[in-house]
């Protein structure tokens, strides 16, 4: 469709930017402030006998998400009627939609994905303390610039699309595919519904699949009813355990053992990026085809010091050896404690280890208490063998 000349109200659109159920979205130039805008569009034909009601919807949640200003949340400008179309200006994301990073069946990488998966829950907290629910959390209300941080869109929009508003044809607009539970079973929604929906997003960023699927809307709203998904993990190796946990309760059904908050999910989220950072950090980084490493740059300044001043002081004398209590015998193995481990390990110690250690402690007291006092056996022979051969030395000399 062109848009050449179009304008809503005082909006010069440029572009179409994207078409849904409800409207379309246009690239438009603000002339009074030379700004460049994204217009959404809603069409309040769908039915008119509920016109008035839709419109003070939007009006209403409209001002609710122009008051919040987050970086991780579209800013609003302004909001309209242009003919049946209901419009918001708001700031205009030079990026992609975060479908685009895990369609296909291709997941994330499991490092930005836990990034972007943070930045989202920090935009849904900062609204959920304001008092706004999204309650239309999808990736096509994800958006990733080229540069910057990541930003939730259709905040104004988001509510009267997820109420329990029917086309002309009879179908629930919405997308069903993020439905939480309580939305299925046509339940009130409140921030926990969010957090639900955001959870089917970081499985489907994780591993490229949907959590919840089906051939049709009803078996897709029976397994998100009732079905437990896989862990991320079983489909994507690289996930590690704590994430699993992250989005286990995030899809729990009951609501009391849901997240409660999406802080306490960023939270969770920016740990795990701590984690992951600090073991990518830990690895040592090896080029390849060659010999060089990477290493913490204190680190390296520590052990070139040590280096250079062990090599200086070797040049001036040799380093003393340790004296070892037996010769022969290392330092390690020298001691009581080697002694009770040895006993213990070759299965010598036939009583309690206490017993081991009494009966060394004595042994050792008794060498350490200096030589025995009186004759022993050896000192006594060494003694008559000494006074033979004196008598047998001085027979020689008189008789010679």
């Amino acid at each position: 469709m062109t848009t050449e000349g179009k304008k809503i109200d005082r909006y010069d659109l440029v572009a179409e930017l994207g078409r849904g159920a409800m409207g379309v979205v246009y690239k438009a130039i603000d002339p009074l402030l030379d700004r460049t805008v994204a217009i959404k569009t809603v069409n309040m034909a769908l039915d008119r006998d509920g016109v008035d009601q839709y419109e003070g919807r939007f009006r209403q949640e409209a001002r609710a998400a122009g008051g919040l200003n987050h970086p991780n949340i579209v800013t609003i400008y302004d909001i309209g009627k242009h003919g049946d179309l209901a419009y918001m200006a708001m700031e205009f994301i030079d990026g992609v939609e975060l479908r685009a990073y895990f369609d296909g069946d291709t997941p994330m990488g499991v490092p930005r994905a836990v990034s972007v998966a943070a930045q989202v829950a920090e935009g849904l907290a900062y609204a959920h303390e304001r008092g706004v629910v999204h309650r239309d959390i999808k990736p096509a209300n994800i958006m990733v610039p080229r540069s910057g941080p990541v930003k939730i869109t259709d905040f104004g929009i988001a509510r009267m699309r997820a109420s329990e508003v029917f086309t002309q044809t009879g179908m629930m607009l919405g997308s069903p595919r993020y439905m939480s539970p309580e939305q299925v079973l046509g339940k009130r929604a409140d921030h926990r519904s969010d957090l639900f929906s955001f959870g089917i997003i970081v499985y489907e960023m994780l591993t490229g699949k949907p959590p919840f699927g089906g051939e049709s809307v009803n078996a897709l709203m029976y397994q998100i009813v009732n079905l437990t998904p896989p862990a991320p993990s079983a489909t994507n190796l690289a996930v590690p355990e704590m994430l699993d946990f992250v989005v286990a309760k995030m899809l729990a059904k009951p609501l009391q053992e849901r997240y409660q908050s999406a802080a306490d999910v960023a939270r969770d989220l920016r740990e795990c990026e701590r984690i992951l950072q600090d073991a990518a950090g830990q690895a040592i980084e090896r080029s390849p085809g060659s010999t060089r490493f990477y290493v913490d740059s204190d680190a390296q300044s520590m052990v070139l010091a040590q280096t250079i001043e062990r090599s200086r002081s070797s040049d001036e004398q040799e380093p003393e050896p340790e004296p070892s209590l037996a010769k022969g015998v290392a330092r390690a193995f020298d001691s009581l404690e080697a002694t009770q481990r040895l006993a213990v390990m070759t299965g010598l110690a036939d009583g309690p280890l206490e017993n081991i250690v009494d009966t060394v402690a004595i042994e050792e007291a008794k060498h350490s208490a200096g030589p025995p006092h009186g004759w022993t056996d050896r000192d006594t022979k060494v003694a008559l063998g000494g006074a033979v051969a004196g008598f047998i030395a001085a027979a020689i000399i008189v008789f010679a």
